[in-house]
């Protein structure tokens, strides 16, 4: 599909994961039942640079177009939604780069196999202390940990005072702290029905100092140091591109596989699935559905990116986009599992473990419905403050 790109972000980081298609693919297995990526597809993932997609040029990164980014996601989600989310995630958590002094983003990211985790925040709290932070507590849900070279904590921050540091908005500002991986204890905890390669273990601090260079805050889109369009995007919209990525990438290669057994399966000796007139207008409608949500999405990314702005209006549009795609993603999925009966209830079919994984993603925060009244709150004036 032709779409916006800009000029340095050739269709590379698509064509790379495509090139890696059958090592993903035959990988699976061993991902779903080891919950790791094993070290030499690591190994090619780094050398295909699909973890520096997001990453400053200034820090040694590519800086693609989102839309690139988008694509190469879905490819990748295609053969495994686990390795697709590790890719994600890191490339979501180096956006961070882009609020750091160019001198700290370069030393974090000097090793081309530098890859950066955390969980989500929580009720933890760091002490400000002089030069900079010492925090202690534990952190869930940090997917790619087990690939990771820095580790980070978001927390709350008190002052010396007691006080709790404030952010733009007059609420308790979240501070991002970033250490060195060996200072966190990672707990080997994520054994979920979907997604088992992720790694998302929870983790664990114990007075770590993070001196006031390494850390900084995602909330507020004035302090970012880098001048690219990229960059323009807040790092929750293109969290959610990613999230759509994998969502869009395993539900269409669920398609596909369901196109390709309706072609071949006869039920109880009947005609052929893709002969039967239900079949094919579901067909056509899984196709519109998934095509039409993965279009529009693709298209926004391109007109956002040339504005090189992002006021309210925009980011809730992209909030939907990502959200319409995520939605329509899972509906496609479970079409095509009902549909494929019993050849899709057994391990290793085309068909089973996808379905798991895309239903784990659809209990992410990025699948809540929720974002669609936060969105419609925004369209029709009543914007949610400090919407992201």
């Amino acid at each position: 599909m032709d779409h916006p790109m800009h000029a340095a972000a050739a269709p590379d980081p698509p064509a790379r994961a495509r090139a890696l298609a059958a090592a993903i693919s035959a990988a699976a297995p061993a991902i779903e039942a080891s919950r790791r990526i094993p070290a030499e597809l690591v190994d090619a993932l780094h050398r295909a640079r699909l973890f520096r997609m997001l990453l400053p040029r200034s820090a040694g990164g590519d800086e693609v177009h989102p839309a690139t980014y988008l694509l190469a996601i879905e490819e990748t989600a295609r053969h495994d939604a686990s390795v697709a989310w590790n890719l994600f995630v890191a490339n979501s958590t180096v956006l961070i780069a882009a609020y750091l002094a160019p001198d700290v983003a370069r030393a974090i990211f000097a090793d081309p196999r530098a890859v950066l985790a955390w969980g989500p925040p929580n009720e933890t709290v760091a002490e400000a202390v002089p030069g900079g932070y010492r925090v202690s507590g534990r952190f869930d849900f940090a997917s790619g940990c087990r690939l990771a070279s820095w580790m980070g904590a978001h927390c709350r921050v008190r002052e010396a005072d007691g006080t709790f540091r404030q952010n733009q908005h007059g609420r308790p500002a979240i501070r991002t702290l970033i250490f060195p991986a060996e200072q966190a204890r990672l707990l080997d905890n994520w054994n979920p029905i979907g997604l088992r390669g992720t790694a998302s273990d929870s983790y664990t601090v114990d007075d770590v100092f993070v001196p006031e260079p390494f850390s900084s805050t995602r909330e507020d889109p004035a302090l970012r140091r880098e001048p690219g369009a990229l960059y323009a995007f807040t790092q929750q919209g293109l969290y959610a591109v990613g999230v759509a990525g994998v969502a869009l990438g395993t539900a269409g290669a669920m398609l596909d596989h369901f196109m390709a057994l309706a072609m071949a399966k006869s039920p109880r000796g009947q005609a052929l699935l893709a002969d039967d007139a239900v079949v094919q207008g579901e067909v056509a409608r899984a196709s519109a559905r998934l095509g039409s949500a993965r279009a529009w999405l693709l298209a926004m990314l391109g007109e956002m990116h040339a504005a090189a702005a992002l006021p309210v209006e925009e980011r809730a549009r992209l909030r939907l986009g990502c959200a319409q795609a995520i939605q329509a993603s899972i509906e496609v999925a479970d079409f095509t599992y009902k549909a494929a009966g019993v050849d899709a209830i057994f391990p290793g079919s085309p068909f089973e473990r996808r379905f798991r994984d895309i239903h784990t993603l659809s209990q992410q925060i990025q699948s809540r419905a929720a974002h669609f009244t936060a969105v419609g709150q925004v369209l029709l004036g009543r914007a949610p403050v400090g919407f992201l």
